[in-house]
């Protein structure tokens, strides 16, 4: 009783300290299975419930007009996990993304879906309504939703190396050519992401996990770690990872001003 009547008052104490919106948010969405087991439950009601909060997530996302949220939801790491729980989850994720053809917020807000990740390791049905739902969405520009899935940093680097290498040898481009501008063309295969400006990550770990390493550490973006599990993740957790942000564009500009974010 006590938090549903100061929860609202704090939520609008932190906005007031947040005048500078990231553009770009990336989450670790970590802590569903220590949630599931904190309640006695089984691992897949835990996974389920961080859908669930994902999709309120993107709602505030959208109430603070941040353009675009990058989830890591499946890292390259997580095929070693028991194959039941991995079956679980791609029945979640592909249940998730058939929903999003049918969600009328996508259409409301004007909401791009992509996917990035290694494509080849995903399972064909799941693959199918991923397809589905880039098609779906893909004349939205206002605001962009990424999925990281069979997803590795180190990967993607390598990958955009190696097409790299191609281009070169095709005669597309000279090795002087090669520099971070065009790198980062070659990164999440084609799919065009702007500089992570606040990676958050919930669970209580204090690793970003080789999550966006170039458009993340590359460009010196904020971190936020905080203790509550995933499915707990509130929207006073989500503002003080702004305030994080803002904190530090004031400290680096110096000015109050962030040149190219947008501000409130």
């Amino acid at each position: 009783m006590f938090r549903t009547l100061i929860d609202p008052l704090y939520e609008r104490i932190l906005r007031i300290q947040c005048p500078h919106i990231p553009r770009h948010i990336a989450i670790i969405q970590d802590g569903n299975r220590r949630f599931a087991k904190l309640q006695n439950l089984p691992r897949r009601i835990g996974h389920l419930a961080g859908a669930d909060r994902t999709e309120q997530v993107l709602d505030w996302a959208h109430e603070l007009n941040i353009q675009y949220i990058t989830l890591y939801s499946f890292s390259t790491e997580n095929f070693s996990r028991d194959p039941e729980e991995i079956k679980d989850l791609f029945a979640i994720f592909k249940e998730k993304f058939e929903r999003v053809c049918e969600d009328p917020r996508v259409r409301r807000y004007g909401i791009r879906v992509q996917v990035v990740g290694d494509r080849s390791r995903i399972p064909p049905d799941l693959l199918g309504a991923i397809e589905r739902a880039e098609e779906k969405t893909a004349q939205y520009r206002n605001y962009y939703l990424n999925v990281a899935l069979a997803y590795g940093g180190r990967n993607e680097i390598v990958n955009a190396a190696r097409s790299i290498l191609r281009d070169v040898r095709d005669g597309r481009y000279s090795a002087d050519a090669i520099d971070t501008d065009l790198i980062e063309e070659h990164l999440h295969a084609g799919i065009q992401l702007p500089p992570v400006d606040l990676i958050i990550r919930t669970g209580n770990e204090w690793r970003t996990s080789n999550f966006l390493p170039w458009l993340a550490n590359g460009h010196e973006c904020a971190v936020y770690f905080c203790a509550p599990y995933w499915p707990m993740f509130r929207k006073i957790d989500l503002l003080r990872a702004i305030r994080v942000y803002s904190q530090r564009v004031e400290s680096i500009t110096g000015t109050g001003v962030s040149p190219g974010k947008k501000t409130c």
